[in-house]
């Protein structure tokens, strides 16, 4: 089994220019993407509702939301974001990677393209296809500080 890390760039929503580019752990079992809360506040993002998010053992661990803008291999998405605390892992969630358009293939461990569409209402979903082709991310893989994958036994 692997660890899957990527290089994405966050921002704030309403001033794009101010922004942070961080090694973020590819988690698609994480609906929302963590950073830092210091990270944030210093892009100028406010820390909207607290909320409660059940961690994998079970425990709960209150924390703000907010939104931020996501960048990577050339696009960029609105995603909500929590405000990590110490000891909390930057972490990629699955709404972000949705947000841009990206699925991670576990049997390659990289991404592919998911369709940004829905079907004609003449076909029912279940004929849709899930995967289209790979997303070509060699600016990302062919430098290793971009994306790096861990390997644990």
């Amino acid at each position: 089994m692997g660890l899957t890390y990527v290089e994405v760039t966050i921002a704030n929503l309403a001033r794009p220019r101010r922004a942070a580019r961080l090694k973020f752990l590819v988690d698609s079992g994480t609906y929302y993407s963590v950073v830092p809360g210091a990270i944030l506040q210093r892009l100028g993002i406010k820390r909207g509702k607290a909320k409660k998010f059940m961690l994998v053992d079970g425990s709960e661990v209150t924390r703000s939301i907010s939104q931020a803008l996501f960048r990577l291999n050339g696009d960029e998405a609105a995603s909500p974001v929590i405000f990590g605390e110490e000891g909390d892992r930057i972490l990629l969630g699955s709404v972000s990677l949705e947000a841009l358009g990206l699925v991670l293939d576990p049997s390659s461990v990289n991404f592919a393209q998911c369709p940004c569409s829905w079907p004609p209402s003449d076909v029912p979903c279940s004929d849709q296809k899930r995967l289209t082709k790979p997303l070509d991310l060699r600016p990302l893989t062919a430098s290793p500080q971009y994306f790096s994958t861990e390997w644990i036994s």
